[in-house]
This record gives structure tokens, C-alpha cells and sequence, in this order.
């Protein structure tokens, strides 16, 4: 972890354009190979702020965070009840991104662990987190504490997209473990 100054808070109208910047920034980091082309092309800051502002302006089922730092907007996430309430969970955590620039700096974790502290203010004791099966955030979601419990094909765009299910019946990360030395 950094020296990062950082603080999580629910996203402002005027945060939309820095939002829909790291979204994009994600995606187009995470996926080129993974999903089609012409979807990565088509995400343009215009639509995608458009997006973020209807989101932050009515969030009542959806909230919207941002990691804030010095550098601006650089992570965000957006939760609210689980989507799919077959998976036995109550709450979802929609997505989650960090500015690729700083992966490994502790915001993703920041992040989560804020937004299962709003779940868990708002009445929810478990959550559900979605993820692209061939999305490395996957082993993020596993080192957090969070247990594969299912797996899909959704579409996108018309072409079949898998994807993974990890849940937390209890609304806490895992705790992080010193390396043992070995003898």
C-alpha cells in the first residue's frame, strides 16, 4: 500500500465526467482481446458521463462512490440490492473500477470496503459481485473473501459473455495475513 491520500465518498453530479474517465480507462485497459472491439469503441466520455450523472442524480436505489485523492477521481464504485435474489444475497455491488494507473495502491480495497459499510448502514447483510469470468478482478474478489458461487452466460452486444458470481454472506473483507517465515 501507498502513501495514497484517499478518501471515499458518494459521487456528486459534478464528478460524472471523472467517473465515466476511470470507467472507460477500465475497460479499455481490462478487456481489448476479451470483449468485442466496437464495444470498447463505442464507449465515448459523452454517453458514459450521461450515464453516471442519471445515476448520481437519483441515488436511491443505485448509490455511486469515488476514491478521491490528489489526483482526482481515480476509482469508483456503485452498489445498491442485489439484482438476482435466486443467489440467496441481498445487496450487489455493481461495479467496481480503479484508474489503471493506480492498481495495487490499495484503492479497489478502499473502495469495497466502503461500499459494504454503506450496504451494511442501509440494512443489507450480504452481497454479490458480478465479474467478467476472464476479468482479473476476479482474483481481487477472492483475496477480499469473496467465494465463487456462480456462473452464467450473459450477452453483450449479441456475443455470449461469461461470467462469474462472487458472494459474502457477511458484509467484512478478509483480514489480511502477514507472511509467515519458513523455516
Amino acid at each position: 500500500m501507498s502513501n495514497l491520500a484517499l478518501q471515499i465518498r458518494q459521487a456528486r453530479l459534478d464528478d460524472a465526467a471523472d467517473v465515466a474517465q476511470v470507467y472507460i480507462d477500465s475497460w479499455h485497459d481490462t478487456y481489448p482481446g476479451v470483449l468485442p472491439s466496437a464495444l470498447l469503441r463505442a464507449m465515448t466520455p459523452r454517453g458514459q458521463t450521461s450515464r453516471w450523472e442519471a445515476a448520481i442524480r437519483t441515488q436511491t436505489r443505485e448509490t455511486v462512490l469515488v476514491a478521491d485523492s490528489r489526483q482526482g477521481i481515480i476509482g469508483m464504485a456503485s452498489l445498491g440490492p442485489a439484482r438476482d435474489s435466486e443467489l440467496g444475497f441481498d445487496s450487489e455491488v455493481y461495479t467496481l473500477y480503479v484508474d489503471p494507473a493506480y492498481f495495487g495502491m490499495g484503492v479497489g480495497r478502499a473502495l469495497l470496503k466502503s461500499a459494504f459499510t454503506r450496504l451494511r448502514q442501509s440494512g443489507y447483510s450480504s452481497c454479490v459481485i458480478w465479474a467478467h469470468a476472464r476479468n482479473h478482478a476476479r482474483f481481487f474478489y477472492e483475496a477480499m473473501g469473496g467465494r465463487l458461487i456462480a456462473e452464467r452466460t450473459a450477452k453483450l452486444m449479441g456475443e455470449p459473455c461469461p461470467e462469474v458470481a462472487f458472494g459474502w454472506r457477511v458484509l467484512a473483507l478478509a483480514e489480511r495475513t502477514a507472511e509467515r517465515p519458513t523455516s
